[in-house]
């Protein structure tokens, strides 16, 4: 019981030295995560979108 008493004594003492991002921070950074994740996504499905049409060429000429 002591042991952990003093983890949790001593992890709200690490929480109060970190530097919280403010609420415009959080916003930007998770509207940056979306973006950036959607142009991914179009990056990799049009890449997937050539190669199975590429594929679909091949083998049809084989």
């Amino acid at each position: 019981m002591r042991r952990i008493r003093r983890f949790i004594g001593e992890s709200y003492s690490e929480l109060k030295k970190v530097t919280w991002p403010t609420r415009e921070q959080t916003r930007n950074l998770t509207v940056l995560v979306f973006v950036v994740s959607a142009a991914v996504g179009v990056y990799i499905g049009a890449f997937d979108l050539l190669f199975n049409e590429l594929l679909k060429l091949v083998s049809t000429t084989v």
